[in-house]
């Protein structure tokens, strides 16, 4: 072998991995370390790229951005930024039913059930996982759609929504209760859709007095 070869075999296998089958997988590994590591928000996609060791431009090949890898992590079927864009993108109106439709339409197939059902175990006794989810759903997606239509207070509208999906959630797939698991979609949305429309939409409370809330300004 001449020295060139040979300085050529030492070297191969360190650097930055090439583009390729593997290097998908060897992304998504490492911003599943990442995400569990840091959480949501610290993760970076440069820091990714890095404990992956592949160019960060090669993490943008493959990914639409962070909300998108962090779904192919929990082997989400669709990127959630998309689903968020279809439900501001008709508007105030009706987006109560928009909400409801577009995640049951995601995960009442019974493929794609258990992963959803197995990240809320994992976030109900994890508090890393719960960190991660908590601040992806406040960041990516019920923030995103409490603060699409200017109403006061997107944190706790979001998080009212997001109350109200996450214990759907429990009820229908994990704890089974009666009457919830038993329902139509087309119940839960029209029995659902008001109370999100309305969390999202309503005037923001005013304290008149300890205890005693209005709809309107406090007089």
């Amino acid at each position: 072998m001449t020295p060139r070869a040979e300085g050529a075999a030492s070297t191969r296998g360190r650097g930055r991995r090439p583009g390729g089958v593997d290097t998908r997988a060897a992304i998504v590994d490492a911003a599943r370390r990442s995400f569990a590591t840091h959480g949501y928000d610290k993760a970076s996609l440069r820091g990714i790229a890095r404990e992956a060791g592949v160019d960060p431009a090669l993490v943008h090949h493959y990914f639409d951005g962070k909300p998108a890898l962090f779904a192919e992590t929990l082997s989400m079927p669709v990127d959630p930024s998309r689903l968020v864009e279809r439900i501001v993108a008709g508007g105030p109106e009706g987006v109560g039913r928009r909400v409801i439709e577009t995640f049951l339409s995601v995960w009442e197939p019974g493929e794609r059930r258990d992963a959803l059902v197995a990240l809320v175990r994992s976030a109900m006794t994890s508090e890393d996982a719960a960190r991660v989810l908590r601040e992806f759903l406040g960041r990516e997606v019920f923030g995103r759609v409490a603060g699409a239509f200017g109403s006061p207070d997107v944190q706790l509208r979001g998080g009212l929504v997001a109350s109200q999906i996450v214990g759907l959630v429990v009820m229908r797939y994990v704890l089974r209760m009666p009457g919830i698991a038993e329902a139509s979609p087309e119940e839960l949305v029209e029995r659902l859709a008001p109370v999100i429309e309305h969390h999202l939409l309503a005037p923001a409370p005013a304290v008149v007095a300890e205890g005693v809330y209005t709809t309107g300004p406090a007089e």
